[in-house]
């Protein structure tokens, strides 16, 4: 590994539940038809960037906008990219979660039947170690994968807890990078989205 290794963080494009804000993780739903337009935007927008590797999680919403992104062919399933198990609170919005729970949040509140954020970040720090060791002379590694996931995955890489990942919002079909100034690991570019 080299301090020029970037990390492309790609979230998968719009999903019936992440237009309305559900808590989606297990629930393997297929991108609408906004989603499938922003993943050929980021095609347009990776064309000609090289990478070295790419990764995707297992979830149909990020293997869709991976082959729209015209990555299919080569991205490499990495089970350490799916989306922070809710447990109880999959498909649930925020604000109807906190109609039970005053002042509820997923980075702060036990998710029961879940995964801790600490566990999350754990899985964060495995994909940044496979990243890497896929690009050991440097270069660019795309990651198609969740919000959360890809949050947490960022604030790892800087050296915060997960549960900083809390500070980082993330729109659907976005594209941030993480890589280096000189020797220490920055936030090149966050949460790059895509105009009507």
């Amino acid at each position: 590994m080299t301090e020029t290794t970037q990390l492309w963080l790609v979230r998968h494009g719009e999903t019936e539940w992440s237009l309305n804000g559900k808590h989606t993780s297990r629930t393997d739903l297929p991108l609408t038809a906004h989603g499938r337009q922003r993943a050929i935007e980021l095609r347009d927008y990776l064309a000609g960037t090289k990478f070295a590797a790419v990764f995707r999680s297992p979830m149909g919403r990020a293997r869709e906008t991976c082959e729209i992104a015209g990555f299919g062919d080569v991205a490499v399933v990495d089970p350490g990219l799916v989306e922070w198990d809710y447990g109880i609170f999959e498909g649930r919005t925020t604000k109807d979660i906190q109609a039970e729970i005053p002042g509820w949040s997923v980075w702060t509140y036990p998710i029961t039947g879940g995964e801790t954020v600490e566990h999350v970040g754990e899985r964060a720090d495995g994909v940044i170690a496979r990243a890497l060791a896929a690009a050991p002379d440097g270069g660019n590694v795309a990651l198609f994968a969740h919000a959360h996931i890809l949050r947490i995955l960022a604030v790892r890489w800087i050296g915060l807890e997960a549960r900083a990942g809390s500070l980082f919002a993330l729109g659907t079909g976005s594209v941030s990078v993480v890589g280096h100034e000189r020797e220490t690991r920055v936030i090149s570019h966050w949460n790059r989205g895509f105009e009507e």
